[in-house]
């Protein structure tokens, strides 16, 4: 019988699930250590498993050291039935020469593999197709017969991908390269189905209605090379189209992307806000129960407190596209007219030239149904994003908080999610709040260890102000934190 598919508040309908299953080993190195703050490779891809069914429940991913592979007992009997069975297994700092022959044995009727960090002898596979994954594999796809060769082509963009993700060693992205594999030769992913579109529709439809904006866009060099850059990048890697996107901005790229995305969606995406994990809002503050007021003021923070011109600066984000920008400001203020709310992020850009810039956005903010809980949108580059923000905790004193969001750009086909930690002076709180923070983190579904710390040296002059008649707080008091 159909499970019934329930509204989340933030608008994103629970996804119907395929009831195919997605079978995935994950076999590491005994005692292998990965470079996420030294975390052992055991425990990120557990946790990996576990961010895998927010994806989709039907996703089993089980993980093995390679102690498994030699010592012939119940778990050495376990993971070869689980190879057995698998759609994808993936190989991580398996160096061990044993090991590795087992391995290669046991794994046959397994269609993709995926190595890293491993023993030369181990091989990548690809859809039941054996590839590699160094820059020669253009030779392997020219000596190949001609009837597999656009299936080969199509594995070579594959594996693009999944390096270029795997190399930038962060949470997200291992989940990806796993998602993008799944993709490609298990069944449909939700969240990547939202592939730059190829054909004369898209055409027809940017000349029918944006003619003077691609124009003015190949004439803009900001521009063109924003669009050059991004031709690069994988359609599904936000990480890279971001980076072009804030690199290059320009009106002319607003206009751009305002007219045939936004007005016209020529690419025909439509991205929906997650709404996994789950995330409970802060209960109280000081001792009350927290309302929405009292909410928008934690937002608020610091700004006009101690001559602060800043509501919160961030100390570590989780998103990797998004969070990790240098010299993050965030500006949360009370609006001239009656009931609005804003947040404006003030950030430094390092180009892909290798320049830094200073930018700034403007989210229009509403009170979400439960206290703690806000809708925030904003047209960024001509693109509209809607998130959905939860404030998890804030401690009393406002030495710290944690944000968490849910968001998607519909037309640009990308959603995500995130948490930003924060404090006055974007220091990382003490160790007496470590058990805390964990628990806050813990609450999002987040690792201490996928945090990036944000590099806040180097920022002079930042952009900030508010608005002429723009307010602040309402119920916290000023003198509480002096």
């Amino acid at each position: 019988m159909a499970s019934q598919i329930k509204e989340a508040e933030n608008g994103a309908p629970a996804a119907a699930q395929n009831a195919i299953p997605v079978r995935i080993v994950a076999l590491v190195g005994e005692g292998s250590v990965s470079p996420l703050k030294s975390t052992p490779w055991y425990d990120v891809m557990l946790h990996t498993a576990k961010k895998l069914k927010y994806v989709d429940e039907e996703y089993e991913m089980v993980v093995y050291t390679d102690n498994s592979c030699r010592a012939n007992d119940e778990a050495t009997r376990q993971l070869k039935t689980s190879l057995s069975r698998s759609d994808v297994l993936i190989i991580i700092a398996v160096t061990n020469q044993e090991s590795a022959q087992w391995i290669q044995t046991n794994s046959q009727t397994t269609p993709n593999i995926i190595c890293f960090d491993s023993s030369p002898t181990l091989t990548n596979k690809l859809g039941g197709s054996l590839v590699q994954t160094k820059p020669s594999i253009e030779s392997l796809f020219t000596k190949l017969p001609l009837p597999q060769f656009e299936k080969l082509k199509e594995s070579k963009q594959v594996v693009g991908s999944v390096l270029e993700a795997w190399d930038r060693q962060n949470s997200d992205d291992i989940k990806f390269c796993l998602l993008v594999i799944v993709n490609a030769y298990i069944k449909p992913v939700p969240v990547l189905q939202n592939l730059r579109a190829k054909g004369f529709s898209t055409l027809e439809c940017m000349a029918k209605n944006c003619g003077p904006q691609i124009i003015n866009c190949l004439l803009d060099p900001n521009c063109r090379k924003a669009l050059q850059c991004l031709n690069k990048c994988s359609p599904i890697d936000q990480v890279c189209n971001y980076q072009c996107i804030a690199s290059y901005e320009s009106p002319q790229l607003e206009e751009f992307s305002l007219c045939v995305l936004q007005k016209h969606n020529c690419l025909d995406l439509d991205a929906k806000i997650p709404n996994l994990p789950r995330v409970t809002p802060l209960a109280s503050f000081r001792g009350e129960p927290l309302d929405q007021e009292t909410a928008e003021d934690l937002f608020i923070g610091w700004l006009g407190i101690n001559n602060s011109d800043w509501s919160w600066r961030v100390v570590a984000g989780q998103n990797p596209a998004y969070d990790q920008f240098p010299c993050q400001y965030q500006l949360f203020y009370r609006g001239k007219a009656k009931g609005s709310f804003w947040y404006e992020p003030v950030f430094q850009v390092k180009t892909i030239e290798g320049d830094l810039v200073w930018r700034r956005r403007k989210y229009r903010v509403k009170r979400g149904k439960a206290s703690g809980t806000f809708h925030f949108s904003v047209l960024d580059n001509g693109v509209v994003s809607n998130e959905f923000w939860t404030i998890v905790d804030v401690c009393d004193d406002l030495s710290w908080g944690l944000f968490h969001y849910h968001g998607a750009a519909r037309v640009a086909g990308q959603s995500y999610t995130g948490a930003v930690l924060v404090s006055l002076n974007g220091l990382y709180p003490d160790e007496s709040q470590r058990d805390r923070l964990i628990a806050a983190l813990d609450k999002c579904g987040i690792k201490e260890w996928e945090l990036f710390d944000v590099d806040n040296c180097s920022c002079l002059n930042p952009p900030l102000g508010l608005p002429e008649g723009s307010s602040l707080h309402y119920k916290i008091k000023v003198e509480e934190n002096v």
